[in-house]
């Protein structure tokens, strides 16, 4: 995996992947920035979370789970000294569907964060990782 991070201005960048996505990075006003775009940790904590969320979003469709919606609430601490890296992140899923089986939407959240993200596995080797769920039923069409 390749990608490339060009300087625009003060503390602003444009992240560039190889498959030709590009986002923009910036900081706050206190910082240098003009707050263009996402800090650098924000995209770091939003990586996980959609790591994981794809994750659990397609081990459910594979299980047969009919799963109409799914995201993740993150709540994350960090370090107060340099690096301040996170020591703390909670990941709170919300799975929307109808007839959804709770274990199976355990076991997804589970055999994410203990086997297939590799975002969140990466980032507990600094910060202790908790996650829970909820499911919200739909009305059968």
């Amino acid at each position: 995996m390749r990608a490339r991070v060009k300087w625009v201005e003060n503390v602003c960048f444009v992240g560039e992947s190889e498959t030709g996505h590009a986002i923009v990075i910036d900081g706050a006003p206190e910082a240098g920035g003009r707050n263009l775009g996402m800090r650098p940790m924000e995209l770091l904590l939003i990586g996980m979370g959609s790591c994981t969320s794809f994750d659990v979003v397609t081990i459910l469709k594979k299980s047969r789970q009919d799963i109409t919606d799914c995201y993740v609430e993150l709540d994350a601490t960090r370090a107060d000294e340099i690096p301040k890296v996170f020591t703390k992140i909670h990941a709170h899923f919300v799975v929307k569907g109808r007839n959804l089986n709770p274990t199976q939407v355990e076991r997804a959240v589970n055999l994410s964060a203990e086997k297939y993200c590799s975002a969140s596995i990466m980032l507990g080797k600094t910060a202790e990782i908790t996650h829970d769920f909820e499911i919200v039923e739909e009305e059968a069409k």
